[in-house]
């Protein structure tokens, strides 16, 4: 009889590919996550009793637990193939105790990058789960539980129902509180510079030089001093009096971490932390491609390291070499070194096949891949290729004691350049004008002489891009928690982003001052990256995850006594958002309110005035009824849908999305589908040759029997969660029918 084996994993794609690395005699099902988990309603850790913590089975996880304990029984193995990270151990955890496998059954694997090489090796040579790394996952979710359960009432309490507090979260919020006062109590300070246009005498050309400053390097501060040196110069000979020509040499940037690839394709790609991790882990689970079959494109995302595997640079050795030439390559393989505190538990993100250019498989993935993708495969490959070599000028030219400077660099050899170049949050450095061929001793002459006036800049605020960079340098998070911290500030509307950068809102101001005042340990930078060193040591097995939570309860129960007995009837009022909008009764600006169902805008003017109105967002296009203005609204449900200004008085509605484009037949607004990613718009006037109906538009439509007509969906909301039901029974009886397990 041919042993049957059970390979249990996150996700069905994962699954999927999985699947057709192994042969007949094993089964690849999804979990689908986490099946078990610390209860919702309760804090579901025994504080008294050593922190034990009480987990229960997911209610929404029945049929899968079912169906995994029934296949299970039956495997001779069971192979727990969760992703290589604590998260994933502790749910190849969670799975053993669940499925009641004995350890003699249960074999942990784990694949860096899911290739049929590195699955059938992983399989061959299986391990016991690592308890070590399961403790440090317990220990960061029980910390967050504990944090979070005791001081949310407290901001219930004093500040606002529904508010939430989060560990990690709350200093990622006091960063951008932070970086706000910075720029409050930011004073500008004047400079100037002072250019001149210089025409030579004894050949032709012009150049422009900069005021350096007179024997050594010297800063403008204000227009007396600018005059003084204008009025030493003007009308006197300028003299070349330096020429300095060099090679400069610039190395390519590493492969990206988790943290430089969110930052990356935030720059270049314009897409957030949390969306760049969601397709990144599509492009890790494996993707179908055409010739090819069903592969995982890039090594695992979460990763703080920047090692390679020789065998990976070997193969962009050689992919250089035929694609661009001999010269092109760095020579040796290009080894860079991980920064210390790193786990460097995997190699940095990187293609799994390097032959496979973005282009070659650009069909048979969608835009968003195809872009993330060709991003990774890009930077990989700059990383193993020669320097870029620039030819570079410097002229000094002296007038009355003065030196005045200019500076030209061009590419001379692009090396990595002729595949990628890093980005940058700030301004590239710039190349100036080319120069005309100067020596030392030519003369000139300024034709125009330009004093500008200049003031120091505050700092910027965060972009998504910027925080994660602040956070992985501060040593905040970890690679597998900087899109979930990033996109949870926002979401619990700590933090706005205004013109894609991020800005604290008044509630994130008033709590991030309660948590300073009072659990100034919890929202501390260095105490936060002290706990994620702590963590690590729990998962390199020198710290007891027990006592680590025993001696952070201690202190933080504390404060949150002493906190509770300072602020005794004390109640923090949240300064009011104001708006644009004016009071159409008694002219005052409105301002945001927040109630049961959401925000809305009232007067400030209350009790005298009782003036409301909803929050709505004019959307670009036109009514394509009557014309007017189209608003975005939120249904009771609070599921976006776009209407006529006019109301009921026209009735227009819709879910699809107006664009601001024109249809090029009827002029009419065109629509979109609504959701993620960049969607092509369409015509909804039925009378257009363009016209496009509803069911061609992409949405889907879920059949309700096999074959047979689709049908409307159920109007009421008992009658879809029957319908619901049924497919989920009918799903979950299909899977007992997986090829292999019948009896």
């Amino acid at each position: 009889m041919i042993p049957l084996h059970l390979v249990i994993v996150e996700s069905p794609s994962k699954a999927k590919t999985i699947g057709k690395y192994l042969g007949p005699d094993y089964v690849v099902k999804a979990s689908m996550g986490h099946l078990r988990d610390l209860p919702k309603s309760t804090m579901g850790v025994n504080i008294a009793g050593n922190f034990e913590p009480e987990y229960i089975p997911l209610p929404n996880k029945g049929d899968v637990i079912d169906e995994l304990k029934k296949l299970s029984k039956k495997a001779d193995t069971v192979y727990l193939a969760t992703d290589p990270d604590r998260e994933g151990e502790a749910i190849s955890w969670h799975l053993q105790e669940l499925l009641n496998l004995p350890a003699s059954k249960a074999k942990r694997v784990t694949f860096n990058e899911i290739t049929q090489k590195v699955v059938r090796e992983a399989i061959a040579n299986p391990r016991a789960i690592d308890t070590d790394l399961v403790d440090a996952q317990q220990a960061r979710r029980i910390l967050d539980r504990i944090v979070g359960y005791e001081l949310s009432p407290l901001l219930w309490k004093k500040v606002r129902r529904g508010l939430s507090a989060g560990r990690v979260q709350s200093v990622a919020t006091r960063l951008v509180v932070d970086r706000e006062n910075e720029i409050r109590a930011f004073v500008p300070k004047e400079y100037w510079s002072l250019d001149v246009k210089l025409n030579l005498l004894e050949k032709p050309g012009s150049f422009v030089a900069r005021y350096y400053g007179k024997g050594k390097k010297q800063e403008l501060a204000n227009e007396e001093q600018v005059q003084k040196v204008v009025s030493e110069i003007t009308g006197k000979e300028f003299v070349v009096s330096g020429v300095k020509r060099a090679d400069k040499k610039r190395s390519a940037a590493p492969p990206f971490t988790t943290s430089t690839l969110q930052q990356e394709a935030s720059r270049k790609l314009n897409m957030t932390p949390k969306r760049t991790m969601a397709v990144a882990q599509q492009l890790y689970e494996g993707v179908d491609v055409a010739g090819e079959g069903t592969l995982g494109l890039i090594t695992y995302m979460r990763t703080d390291s920047l090692r390679l595997s020789d065998e990976a640079m070997a193969a962009a050795k050689n992919f250089i070499v035929n694609r661009y030439g001999k010269n092109y390559h760095y020579g040796a393989f290009h080894v860079f070194k991980t920064k210390s505190g790193a786990q460097d538990a995997h190699e940095a993100i990187r293609p799994t096949h390097v032959e496979l250019d973005p282009e070659r498989i650009e069909k048979s993935l969608t835009k968003e891949q195809y872009r993330l993708y060709k991003l990774i495969w890009s930077r990989f490959l700059a990383s193993q290729m020669a320097n870029a070599v620039y030819d570079t000028v410097a002229i000094d030219t002296e007038c009355a004691g003065h030196t005045f400077r200019s500076t030209h660099q061009s590419v001379k050899f692009p090396g990595f350049l002729a595949v990628y170049e890093e980005s940058r949050d700030d301004e590239a450095e710039a190349t100036g004008a080319p120069l005309p061929d100067l020596q030392e001793g030519d003369k000139a002459n300024a034709s125009e002489i330009k004093p500008e006036q200049h003031f120091t800049q505050p700092p910027v605020r965060y972009n998504e891009a910027t925080l994660v960079k602040a956070m992985e340098e501060k040593g905040i998070g970890r690679p597998s928690t900087y899109a979930t911290i990033v996109s949870t500030i926002q979401d619990r509307e700590y933090v706005n982003k205004v013109d894609k950068r991020l800005q604290p809102t008044a509630l994130g101001e008033v709590v991030t001052g309660l948590m300073l005042d009072r659990f100034n340990d919890i929202i501390d930078v260095e105490f936060t990256a002290n706990m994620e060193n702590r963590l690590d040591e729990v998962e390199a097995g020198n710290q007891n995850w027990k006592a680590l939570l025993a001696e952070f309860y201690a202190e933080f129960h504390q404060e949150l006594t002493d906190a509770e007995s300072a602020l005794e009837g004390t109640r923090l009022k949240v300064p009011d958002e104001e708006s644009e909008e004016i009071c159409e009764v008694c002219g005052r600006k409105m301002v945001v309110k927040v109630g049961r169902f959401g925000k809305f805008l009232a007067c400030p003017g209350f009790p005298e005035c009782k003036n409301t109105k909803p929050i709505v967002e004019k959307m670009p296009g036109r009514c394509p009824k009557c014309g007017s203005t189209i608003l975005k609204r939120k249904s009771k449900r609070g599921y976006a849908y776009y209407g006529c200004e006019r109301g009921a008085e026209c009735g227009f509605m819709t879910w699809d999305v107006p664009t601001a484009e024109d249809c090029p037949k009827c002029g009419q607004t065109m629509f979109k589908k609504s959701g993620r990613g960049r969607m092509k718009p369409f015509c909804i006037n039925e009378s257009c040759e363009n016209f496009l109906p509803e069911d061609k538009r992409g949405y889907y439509k879920k059949p309700s029997e096999e074959g047979a007509e689709e049908t409307k969906p159920a109007k009421k909301s008992g009658a879809k969660k029957t319908a619901a039901k049924k497919t989920t029974a009918k799903k979950s009886t299909k899977s007992k029918e997986s090829k292999g397990w019948q009896q």
